[in-house]
């Protein structure tokens, strides 16, 4: 039993891997037609679209990038009015940053895009291939999901003690 459960997460491992660059090169082609954004700011409006307001360090932390490289992405989409920096009055350490109607826009501009160029490509499938892929896909999102919460959980409790 323990041997099969090794060449179950083996498995998984490689999967997890080989998706990736796959996704990768799915989505870059379509990303980089329709922006000049890189990635690394797409995935920091992504974020600030769904809350609005973080701290730089609550992006780094969320999106797994040290702080200094989500500075550098910050100051790359305030330069192009896609979100501002807010101070904290309390704290002048504290740096917020908060995504602009703009900045709102443009990125449901550019998932709309996307999501168009990977419709394009879905719609090629058979039922059957698409059925399997939607159910597939769910799960994997809903572990992944869960497997990022459990890592969550875990960091908030070492913070705390």
């Amino acid at each position: 039993m323990i041997e099969n459960n090794r060449i179950s997460i083996d498995t998984v491992i490689e999967n997890l891997i080989s998706i990736h660059p796959l996704l990768k090169k799915s989505f870059s082609r379509a990303i980089r037609s329709k922006t000049n954004l890189n990635p690394g700011s797409l995935h920091v409006l992504g974020i600030l679209t769904n809350h609005k307001v973080l701290s730089m360090s609550e992006i780094g932390c969320s999106l797994s990038m040290p702080k200094s490289h989500i500075t550098g992405l910050v100051d790359k989409l305030i330069a192009e009015n896609l979100v501002e920096r807010l101070y904290d009055p309390k704290d002048r350490r504290i740096v917020n940053v908060r995504i602009t109607e703009k900045g709102i826009a443009d990125f449901n501009a550019i998932k709309l895009e996307i999501s168009q160029e990977l419709r394009r490509k879905l719609e090629k499938l058979d039922a059957g291939t698409l059925h399997i892929f939607s159910e597939s896909s769910q799960h994997v999102k809903d572990i992944l999901t869960s497997i990022v919460q459990d890592q969550n959980e875990i960091n908030d409790n070492i913070k705390t003690i």
